[in-house]
């Protein structure tokens, strides 16, 4: 990963953080082509529908912006068994045994091709967050198809000519 996109990966976790620290869970997508633009999404972890539609619309306007680097970061609770992360929105129900609150993030640099990685974080007793710094995967990963970024990033390298014009009106 090169500097350029390590510095956008501290910038949109960042923004996630002061989101969560606020009681906001958006999705928070950082994209630099012709201009740096910043989109956020209040209802992606409402459920399968409005994420993937909020990645379709991202998609849109990183191809308008020739975007060539971009960050995909969002706030979930994960349960890892060693083999698969499972994720789920931090509202739907009380943190269990073995469940870890993070910011996940998926970052894509023209250059350099995707990353993936997290900010841990934990609650003191008043709930208030505590994070970690970024984590940066450096094992192989297989995501799925639902995991936050991939349908944009799909989406992107698909080579669909304009996306925007695509989109339901």
């Amino acid at each position: 990963m090169n500097s350029e996109t390590a510095e956008l990966v501290e910038d949109i976790t960042g923004r996630v953080q002061r989101a969560v620290c606020a009681g906001d869970y958006p999705a928070i997508v950082g994209l630099q082509g012709e201009r740096t633009l910043v989109v956020s999404d209040y209802d992606y972890l409402f459920n399968w529908a409005t994420a993937l539609e909020f990645e379709i619309r991202t998609a849109a306007r990183a191809q308008a912006n020739a975007t060539y680097r971009w960050v995909f970061a969002v706030a979930q609770v994960w349960f890892n068994d060693g083999e698969t992360i499972l994720a789920r929105p931090l509202h739907t129900a009380p943190l269990q045994p073995e469940e870890t609150e993070v910011i996940s993030w998926m970052s894509y640099d023209a250059d350099d091709g995707v990353d993936y990685g997290r900010v841990l974080f934990a609650r003191r007793p008043n709930g208030q967050p505590v994070f970690d710094d970024a984590e940066y995967f450096d094992t192989p990963m297989h995501p799925l198809h639902r995991l936050p970024g991939s349908a944009m990033h799909r989406l992107l390298m698909a080579g669909i000519p304009d996306l925007a014009a695509a989109l339901p009106r």
